[in-house]
């Protein structure tokens, strides 16, 4: 593409980047779509993310996504936080709008969203949730919005789970346990969904995974992965050998990319384009 000075800039804010497939998968998109838009990464250390922040609205950028370690860190520089930052308690996607910066998240739809393209709704069942980072904050937003009945949390450091129940504590029953205990082997045991939204089994960790009883599992459970390198990880096919419907990461990735995409041009995004890119270049990682 030509790019000019018409030509819209939006980005990606992290550190580091190393081999994100997101300028692809959106440059992808971009381009199917005939908008003058274009991706960026954008490495940023955390000492320079303040003025990284000023820079684009200096630049005129359209908008930028934010990754880790800046989601939390980077609410503090912005304008105004949207409620679907706030519910999550970190931010996505930041839109220049008037030269305000306004931060979204757009994870937790993104996560419903590849369910529903997968043909799973939540409304009504129950969910354990393995990890408490900033993943398992978006994907238990997202549930409670999609009036899922409960949902328990399973960490390694109990505290952190209880701090993500409280986060959402309202009509929705959260709990946060540790993952070796008792209760926590009862809720998986009564579960309709149990996600991974931990980095177990990520490239190049690919023989790691979640500590299942698998055999206590109901056969109708459906397994979540949120890793999307690779795309099968070794959790997905141990549920697929005992005959669980999986779904992979890959879809929250491209789902909540196109929601960024929508908030930052008005426009939908060409999921399928976002699949393609993203396949081809978790392809070529793995080549390496």
């Amino acid at each position: 593409m030509q790019i000019t000075a018409k030509t819209q800039k939006v980005g990606l804010l992290g550190w580091p980047l190393g081999h994100s497939l997101s300028p692809a998968m959106h440059n992808a998109a971009f381009a199917v779509s005939g908008l003058d838009y274009i991706y960026l990464p954008l490495s940023t250390p955390p000492n320079l993310l303040s003025q990284a922040v000023a820079g684009i609205r200096a630049l005129g950028f359209a908008g930028v996504n934010v990754t880790i370690p800046h989601k939390v860190t980077v609410m503090d520089y912005l304008d105004e936080v949207d409620t679907s930052a706030k519910l999550v308690g970190a931010v996505n996607t930041i839109v220049v709008k008037e030269e305000r910066l306004i931060g979204y998240n757009t994870d937790a739809d993104g996560y419903i969203c590849s369910l529903k393209q997968a043909g799973i709704t939540v409304a009504g069942k129950s969910a354990v949730v393995f990890g408490a980072g900033g993943a398992a904050r978006a994907v238990v937003a997202g549930l409670v919005g999609a009036n899922i009945a409960s949902v328990t949390i399973g960490a390694r450091d109990q505290s952190k789970a209880d701090g993500i129940a409280q986060l959402v504590a309202g009509t929705v029953p959260v709990m946060g346990v540790a993952w070796d205990s008792s209760t926590f082997v009862a809720a998986l045991s009564q579960t309709n969904l149990v996600v991974n939204a931990t980095p177990l089994g990520m490239y190049p960790a690919i023989a790691s995974q979640p500590s299942v009883p698998w055999d206590l599992l109901q056969q109708s459970v459906v397994i979540s992965d949120l890793v999307y390198n690779p795309p099968i990880t070794s959790f997905l096919a141990e549920g697929t050998r005992r005959g669980h419907t999986v779904v992979g990461g890959a879809g929250m990735l491209i789902e909540q990319g196109a929601l960024a995409f929508e908030l930052w041009t008005g426009c939908k995004a060409d999921t399928q384009v976002m699949r393609q890119a993203l396949l081809a270049g978790l392809e070529a990682i793995i080549k390496k």
